[in-house]
């Protein structure tokens, strides 16, 4: 993976600024930060860049990443308190802490912490991959990267990072947690428009999420989409090329045909990945359901029997909804999910197609006939 070309040299520094900047940094890796005050002030998010990639907004980019030490964050997580965590996995877990502003009587920033398990080097890999990538990208679908952590310890190298917390956890709680609150239909063409206008960004700057899935999709407040977790994006092809080539790593059911069979990963990847998800929304089952009958165990072999424009089709929306969603505005999801999955990635959609195709869907949605030919359609 090409992680390290934030970490550039620079033009000597007189010695006085060389000492303070090592007093702040510890030994955290240097990332060119334009400033060393432990500001949270974030510039408002771009709209989609002309032409540019990745790079081009490594050199231009305006808003720095704070260092954290880690006494720090081990104090805004009370020695990081088993009560404090939020979410684990192969990486490691994560806290909920609280960071200190700079005005007196300014209330503390609650903050999401990632802390990395000290071992293997693959998490370390992700960890670079996070910084390069959310220290530069900015949209209002992408989660911001506030800042990081990189100490020696007593059990090897801490690494940590701090992102903005967001409120309402992911996207895949709110569907398949027993007792949690059912998402209303359009909320969750919302929640998916936001998270496409996020992968649209990231493939206007030549970046391949290469992991969208249902619990990469986080809700802050307002219930506003933010893709999260970037450890696996890679930097698109460049020039002439049409993909990369990289070790074949995600998680089951979401990655693209394409990829699992010969290593070739494209943007179109992560179209194949978000259509996989328009038919977790539509049916409310994760990608793999081991405890349904054999024939239902795998999505998107489940829903090939119920095409969209069958009779049967509203046999597979989720019963949850109870009836209340718009039956061609649902069947036109599913053709959209349809198109995304396409094994040749040349027919996919791009990710700003797919946006202009949500929008018109949920224009569609906020009429109320269609409510009332669901419901009819089903009893």
């Amino acid at each position: 993976m090409n992680c390290l070309f934030l970490f550039k040299s620079k033009k000597p520094e007189p010695r006085n600024k060389q000492k303070d900047r090592r007093k702040a940094q510890n030994s955290a890796p240097e990332l060119r930060n334009k400033s060393q005050t432990p500001s949270f002030n974030l510039h408002k998010p771009r709209s989609l860049p002309s032409g540019r990639s990745i790079r081009d907004l490594d050199r231009e980019r305006e808003q720095s990443l704070r260092v954290f030490t880690y006494e720090e964050l081990s104090e805004a997580t009370c020695g990081f308190s088993r009560r404090l965590k939020i979410g684990h996995g192969g990486f490691g877990n994560v806290y909920k802490g609280k960071i200190p502003t700079t005005g007196d009587s300014d209330p503390p920033l609650v903050v999401a912490i990632k802390k990395l398990n000290p071992q293997g080097l693959q998490g370390h890999k992700q960890w670079l991959a996070e910084v390069e990538f959310l220290g530069v990208v900015n949209h209002q679908n992408v989660v911001k990267l506030l800042g990081y952590c990189s100490e020696d310890g007593e059990n090897g190298m801490e690494r940590l990072l701090v992102y903005e917390y967001m409120s309402n956890r992911s996207l895949e709680e709110h569907l398949f947690t027993r007792g949690a609150r059912t998402l209303p239909w359009k909320q969750r063409l919302e929640i998916m428009l936001g998270a496409a206008e996020g992968l649209a960004y990231l493939h206007e700057v030549k970046v391949i999420y290469r992991d969208f899935k249902s619990s990469n999709v986080l809700l802050n407040d307002e219930f506003c989409p933010k893709l999260s977790d970037f450890g696996l994006a890679r930097e698109g092809p460049q020039g002439d090329n049409t993909h990369v080539t990289t070790a074949k790593v995600g998680t089951q059911g979401y990655a693209a045909p394409e990829y699992v069979q010969t290593g070739h990963l494209r943007l179109k990847s992560d179209v194949y990945s978000f259509g996989v998800v328009l038919y977790e929304i539509i049916t409310g089952r994760r990608t793999i359901e081991r405890n349904k009958p054999p024939a239902e165990r795998r999505l998107l072999e489940w829903v090939k029997e119920y095409p969209p424009d069958s009779r049967r089709f509203s046999m597979i929306v989720d019963p949850r909804l109870r009836n209340n969603y718009p039956s061609a505005g649902t069947r036109s999801l599913a053709k959209l999910a349809d198109i995304c999955l396409k094994k040749n990635d040349k027919e996919r959609p791009t990710m700003e197609i797919v946006v202009e195709r949500l929008k018109k869907i949920i224009e569609e949605c906020d009429s109320g006939d269609s409510y009332i030919a669901a419901s009819k359609e089903s009893s």
